[in-house]
């Protein structure tokens, strides 16, 4: 039998699409950021490209004509839009003279979305395709590996060989939630589950948005006319000039979106007096069945034109929420840090990445960092469990 052959690629247009989406689609963890048409988009639109630091060395791993797995790696001369912070990692690098940039690094750019990673076909292919992700590093002298958000699968293959562990907490929403009840039937079905503090807070931020004259209108796929898809980029890119900074994704990324993966995008857009004044974004999971409704939907992007209070929790939790519960969705992710999401019943939930360092000094150091931290996190996470936004069950 044919020996397994690791080959890279400088841009994710070398994969072919089909195999690569054939490859996620066996995978227990999915999601729509892993499609070769999102990763795509993202370098034809110039969102993730050498230009910006993030260099693409898409691995794809073979036997004969057979592709075994695959995985989305860039080298990395910085750590922005990663969601997993080693800045202090790289200070502690320069400050010793060494070099903590070029680093190699397995994830989806700007997306803190847990799940698959490591596309494989089987274990052995997974641990095929790590083995061959720690000899590439190696052998281009590489500071490290670092993979983030990944599925259990992923995370298991890593700690075999040997990468050490990190924990970050999410926050997520289920319906029905993790407490053996029924699913909800409705948003007052939801509510009803919550402690009387949280749902009359709830209910006085719908209001206030209600009575600044604000009405709602969603729009999928398709649906989504060019003039949302435009009006939505100026929400967006102005929310990040807002804080100093330039969006990461370009115009160009979302018209590839709405071109080649509409169904995995549901709008919401936020209207007074006739006149839209703000827009939320999300994404939802798809399998290509049109009859199947999304298993899970992330919310990822907004922004406003006015400001009305209250605003950006209709606009991106209550809204998004009561549309999961209307189309039988099951599971709401929130994004990257918020503690503010668990008065909304978006509850705690740890996320893994798995770090290799080739220094041996700095790779024991960061191992008896990340105990330490990890520590913090198992307490963290049973503070949070004991402000539950439900009403007890006693």
């Amino acid at each position: 039998m044919a020996q397994p052959v690791l080959r890279l690629h400088a841009a994710p247009g070398e994969i072919d699409a089909e195999a690569w989406n054939a490859l996620l689609a066996m995978q227990a963890a999915p999601s729509p950021f892993m499609r070769h048409e999102y990763l795509d988009a993202l370098h034809r639109s110039g969102s993730a490209t050498p230009e910006h630091g993030w260099t693409p060395q898409f691995a794809t791993l073979w036997r004969g004509k057979t592709l075994l797995a695959a995985c989305p790696l860039y080298i990395k001369d910085h750590s922005y839009g990663e969601y997993v912070f080693d800045w202090a990692w790289a200070n502690a690098y320069e400050q010793h003279g060494l070099a903590y940039y070029p680093k190699a690094l397995v994830a989806v750019p700007f997306t803190p979305v847990p799940g698959t990673r490591l596309l494989a076909r089987d274990a052995d292919s997974r641990a095929l395709l790590v083995q061959g992700l720690l000899q590439f590093c190696k052998e281009a002298e590489l500071s490290s590996l670092h993979l983030l958000f990944g599925a259990d699968e992923d995370i298991a293959a890593c700690a075999d060989h040997g990468l050490m562990l990190r924990n970050t907490v999410q926050f997520h929403w289920s319906n029905p939630p993790d407490d053996g009840t029924a699913g909800y039937a409705d948003f007052e079905a939801f509510l009803a589950s919550l402690s009387h503090d949280k749902r009359k807070k709830i209910r006085q931020e719908r209001r206030k948005v209600a009575d600044a004259g604000v009405t709602f209108r969603w729009a999928r796929g398709s649906d989504i006319s060019a003039a949302d898809w435009d009006f939505f980029y100026r929400c967006y890119a102005r929310t990040y000039r807002e804080h100093g900074n330039a969006p990461y994704l370009s115009r160009d990324f979302f018209q590839r979106m709405a071109d080649t993966l509409p169904k995995a995008w549901l709008l919401f857009v936020a209207e007074r007096n006739g006149k839209p004044i703000a827009a939320s974004l999300i994404a939802l999971s798809v399998d290509g069945a049109d009859s199947a409704a999304p298993v899970a939907a992330y919310g990822r992007y907004w922004g406003a034109l006015e400001r009305v209070d209250c605003l950006h929790f209709d606009a991106c939790y209550y809204q998004p929420l009561a549309w999961c519960i209307e189309h039988g969705v099951r599971r709401f992710e929130g994004g990257a840090q918020g503690e503010h999401k668990m008065a909304r019943a978006l509850m705690p939930v740890k996320t893994t990445s798995a770090h290799w360092l080739a220094h041996p000094a700095f790779a024991d150091a960061v191992e008896r960092f990340l105990e330490r931290e990890g520590e913090g996190i198992e307490n963290y996470m049973q503070h949070l469990d004991e402000r539950s936004p439900f009403k007890s069950q006693g």
